[in-house]
């Protein structure tokens, strides 16, 4: 009973001990911190190495303390911006502390995945050095997880280095219960790195496996960027055959409405065809050409 009491106490005071240094480093850190203006540069309130060593054993706790940083750190300048912002296009946004912030969280907690993901999805817009680096880290600590490797070969797809696309995804295919698709992802990117097929089966794969709604968002949007970059070079062809066969533009949708529904594309009541947000596509002033509609929600900084 004796014993049992002893370690009893010994437990409490450990964790009242570890509570206290997490409390003490969270303290130091705000103190760190300094305060900004417009004209200075921000600065990490400590670096890894230093969180690390002061952590007392808490690294879990303290590197998702980070994380949430990290994610605080995002919002907060997407919402001082006051614009339509998209999470794999940040780089106006000036996010220096982001690589320092998912930096310190994998190196505190090497196993925890969700860091390594945002870097892979996020940070290479910020910064593509520091991008590979984590998510490099992120393989060397988990070299058993595929999901990293598909982190890796999107950074290297979005550089468009599709040779180091196609060889991580190789890797990443021979790691048992690695899904198959992973060997068709380095089959195709090797053979069709800047397709757009091969960009659509990239965000698909990127939508179904990712755990944060935030990424899973971006990628949806980017599917349906894909496929309204197809639908409008269709409904281009469709229109310029029309203009070879009467001699003339369309001046009207009604006038190309059979051709748009043999191509199967979605028209709306009056005739015009649908993007994938549903906002009926414009047809240009001239006739041959077709755009979005200025409300549409498909995104725009891509072709």
């Amino acid at each position: 009973m004796k014993h049992d009491r002893l370690f009893s106490i010994t437990t409490v005071c450990f964790i009242v001990l570890g509570m206290a240094g997490v409390v003490a480093l969270s303290r130091r850190m705000d103190r760190s911190r300094p305060v900004l203006d417009a004209s200075e540069e921000e600065q990490l309130y400590v670096n890894a190495e230093t969180a690390k060593r002061v952590s007392l054993g808490f690294n879990g706790l303290i590197a998702d303390w980070y994380w949430l940083r990290s994610l605080q750190y995002v919002g907060h300048k997407i919402i001082d911006s006051r614009a339509p912002i998209q999470l794999d296009n940040l780089g106006p946004l000036n996010l220096k502390l982001l690589a320092p912030l998912l930096e310190t969280s994998t190196t505190l907690d090497p196993q925890f995945l969700a860091p390594y993901e945002y870097a892979a999805v996020v940070l290479p817009a910020v910064d593509k050095t520091a991008a590979v680096r984590i998510t490099r880290k992120g393989i060397a600590s988990n070299p058993q997880v595929w999901k990293l490797y598909h982190g890796l070969g999107f950074i290297y797809w979005e550089q468009q280095n599709f040779q180091a696309a196609s060889e991580i995804y190789g890797e990443g295919a021979a790691i048992p219960g690695a899904p198959p698709w992973m060997s068709v992802m380095h089959a195709q990117l090797a053979a069709q790195g800047g397709s757009r097929n091969t960009a659509l089966e990239i965000y698909l794969r990127l939508y179904q496996d990712s755990g944060d709604p935030s990424l899973k968002e971006m990628a949806r949007r980017r599917i349906l960027q894909v496929q309204s970059l197809n639908e409008r070079d269709a409904i281009r062809n469709i229109l310029s055959e029309y203009s070879t066969r009467a001699g003339r533009c369309a001046s009207s949708w009604q006038e190309v409405s059979d051709a748009l529904r043999k191509a199967r594309l979605r028209i709306n009541a009056s005739g015009a065809p649908i993007d994938p947000e549903e906002s009926p596509y414009q047809l240009a002033k001239t006739g041959c050409d077709v755009d979005l509609d200025p409300v549409s929600r498909i995104l725009r900084d891509r072709t």
